[in-house]
């Protein structure tokens, strides 16, 4: 893959989906999503991104242009021969979910955006802040800043004990990668063109997410053409995580937005 190796796991037979993880973060994030979707199904693909998990760095380094990542998916679905695929990402994932469906909405079933609303404007979030968060990225403190911001952003329905478990795998992840990713976030913006976008697609966001602004999700969602909007209450940023059952959750919203997609070819 673009001259690295990729580390990607693959579960079950059936109709494609590509899950991808948040910023900073691997795979891992779908170990137990994966699973049951296998069972119900789908044929579940789940990569690291170029630098994360067991994937080799990308080249030139850390990634700071989130459309690298989404044609790097591109190049991932092709390779894999995943035909019609429904591409499911969270944060950083979502956020390269909507860029897909921009770039190749007619190649995807459908598509859902989990805490992703495809602008700039997080008001938890500057590049420089984040510049300077590389300056000093190797700084012990910097493993005690993710885990409580970590903790922060976990929805209040979450029992303690998991979003303890949900922090301390943050708290592995490697900061110049993660930082890099955020930059990614904080200036990737596909808003004006997300009124073209051609493929069923379902914008999800917790209430207890403090990245973002449930609003700005809702907004982001109206612009594209029959699309659908999800509050999840008691649920921060991140579902698949969160959300007791989400393989399930997960399973009813296809089944939606593949009805929609044959409906419309119809």
């Amino acid at each position: 893959m673009g001259g690295t190796r990729a580390f990607v796991l693959e579960e079950g037979e059936g109709q494609p989906v590509l899950c991808l993880h948040t910023a900073g973060q691997n795979g891992v994030q779908w170990r137990e999503v994966q699973p049951r979707l296998a069972e119900l199904g789908y044929r579940v693909v789940v990569p690291d991104l170029p630098g994360h998990g067991r994937s080799e760095p990308a080249p030139g380094g850390p990634v700071r242009d989130l459309g690298v990542y989404a044609q790097w998916c591109e190049e991932l679905v092709d390779r894999l021969g995943m035909d019609r695929p429904f591409v499911v990402g969270c944060s950083i994932g979502g956020a390269i979910t909507l860029q897909l469906a921009v770039r190749r909405g007619e190649r995807l079933a459908g598509a859902v955006a989990l805490a992703a609303h495809g602008g700039t404007d997080s008001t938890m979030l500057s590049v420089r802040g984040l510049e300077r968060e590389l300056v000093d990225s190797a700084a012990p403190s910097r493993s005690d800043r993710t885990y409580l911001g970590t903790l922060a952003v976990v929805g209040r329905r979450v029992a303690a004990e998991r979003a303890e478990l949900i922090a301390r795998m943050h708290r592995r992840e490697d900061p110049e990668i993660s930082t890099s990713d955020l930059i990614g976030w904080a200036t990737h913006d596909v808003l004006a063109k997300l009124d073209g976008v051609v493929c069923p697609t379902h914008l999800v966001v917790g209430d207890d997410d403090l990245w973002l602004d449930p609003a700005d999700v809702r907004r982001a969602a109206e612009l594209i053409p029959d699309s659908r909007y999800t509050l999840l209450e008691g649920i921060g940023h991140y579902p698949m995580e969160e959300v007791e059952g989400f393989a399930d959750v997960l399973h009813g919203w296809l089944g939606e937005l593949g009805a929609r997609r044959s409906r419309g070819a119809a």
